[in-house]
């Protein structure tokens, strides 16, 4: 009896099968990208799925990475992975730098690939506001490298305080400045307040790591701003209660290897985080598109370039707005709807059917943790704080991470770490790391 690989036949038929069906190009493996792809699962289309990292990102927990609180496996999955069971679909590791418009192709470091459907859902960066030299200075949370980076800096600040003989070179390495009142600096804002006065409370000799102080700067009137103002206080007052030093109204003017210029005073402190804005990935520079001042492609109803109606930009690189105006956040769950939401005007296209109403973002809510114990969420009406707050967020984010192994491992992290404030992923895995400061990699324009 002869064997037949079967790997390699269906390998073969995916591929003849692919020559004679519409291409579908996604740029991105993000919430928004994973979402179209998995949506044109029944389609009669062939996806490619490029992106530049091999691995999906679950990055509302990406300041848990930072703080040592998860490992980066237990928030990310191979994008094979996820789509190996996908027909139709196949997976590219590589860097889009272009968009030929006239020849329909997507231009690669090192090829161009064709399409007749091209969905970019590439993503954002951070924004320092045209300072992109703070960047070494002031990381910021976007890509795990991202978040090991910031990891190893506040570890590697308290192994440096502690045998630092000078005072008030110890007490600069013990000052953590967090920039931005965003959603992600409350949430490392309220951690590293944590690592310091329980997870190493007993690690150190010479210093004491609950003297250190963490200080989150806003340019705004109040944290969270996209919250309801009496969320915005209650986080604040929460923050102040763990020990963090709230400074609202205080813009950051420069930012170097010593410290930071805050409100027009000299804050001396070796470990700055940046989350104080962000920047789109320049899709629209590659389409030739609008874009607002964020540089977000502007599109329209449907999600599609205006006059490229095969053409679709989605998530934190798109500027969109609900019928009655209001313009829809850069969330992970806005970006899972305009996924879905691009698959079925897609397959109304090659259907030749009509397409779907324009988009509407439907508001799952806005969730946001301070720290133990403690998180504010806004439901419209409804809106919650306290522990009820903080349980309803850990097992909505424990329910949208990929894979059961993911959430098995978080579960049982996150409850060992809730029972005795261990934090199991406190390792600094660089080298010579006591005499250099490294720099931050540029991050990704598709992640």
């Amino acid at each position: 009896m002869q064997l037949v690989d079967k790997t390699a036949v269906t390998a073969e038929d995916r591929s003849a099968s692919a020559g004679s069906l519409p291409r579908v190009v996604i740029v991105g493996g993000g919430f928004g990208g994973i979402a179209a792809a998995k949506a044109l699962a029944r389609a009669p289309v062939h996806v490619t799925l490029i992106d530049r990292r091999n691995h999906h990102l679950f990055q509302p927990l990406l300041y848990q990475v930072a703080t040592a609180g998860l490992s980066p496996a237990q928030i990310a999955a191979p994008i094979r992975v996820i789509l190996r069971h996908q027909q139709n679909a196949n997976v590219l590791l590589g860097e889009v730098v272009d968009v030929d418009m006239n020849r329909r192709e997507v231009v690669l470091s090192d090829a161009r690939l064709g399409f007749d459907f091209l969905v970019l859902a590439t993503g954002a960066r951070h924004s320092y506001f045209g300072h992109p030299d703070w960047e070494t200075f002031a990381p910021g949370l976007k890509s795990i490298e991202d978040a090991l980076e910031i990891r190893r800096r506040i570890l590697l600040a308290f192994e440096k305080a502690e045998r630092d003989e000078d005072a008030d070179a110890r007490k600069a390495l013990l000052t953590f400045v967090v920039i931005g009142g965003g959603p992600t600096g409350v949430e490392l804002a309220g951690k590293i307040v944590e690592i310091a006065r329980h997870a190493l409370r007993k690690d150190f000799r010479k210093i004491n790591p609950a003297n250190a102080e963490v200080i989150l700067v806003e340019a705004g009137e109040r944290l969270l701003p996209m919250f309801p103002r009496e969320l915005s206080t209650d986080a604040k007052a929460r923050l102040e209660r763990l020990g963090v030093t709230v400074r609202l109204g205080q813009a950051v003017t420069n930012c170097d290897a010593d410290g930071a210029v805050v409100g027009g005073k000299r804050m001396a402190a070796r470990t700055i985080i940046w989350a104080a804005g962000v920047a789109a990935s320049p899709a629209a520079r590659w389409l030739g598109a609008p874009a607002d001042r964020a540089g977000r492609t502007i599109v329209d109803g449907a999600l599609s370039v205006p006059g490229h109606d095969n053409v679709f930009v989605i998530g934190d690189t798109a500027s969109v707005k609900n019928p009655n105006g209001a313009v829809v956040p850069g969330l992970a769950a806005a970006a899972k709807q305009q996924g879905a939401y691009v698959a079925g005007v897609i397959k109304a296209s090659v259907s030749a059917s009509s397409r779907p109403k324009p988009f509407v973002y439907a508001n799952l809510g806005n969730l946001a943790t301070i720290g133990r114990n403690a998180a504010v969420i806004d439901f419209g009406k409804v809106k919650l704080t306290g522990f009820p707050a903080w349980l309803f967020w850990s097992v909505a984010h424990i329910y949208f991470l990929v894979g059961f192994r993911n959430r098995l491992v978080a579960i049982l992290d996150w409850f060992w770490t809730y029972l005795t404030f261990e934090r199991g992923a406190r390792l600094i895995t660089d080298e010579n790391l006591i005499t250099r400061r490294p720099a931050v990699d540029a991050v990704p324009t598709a992640h």
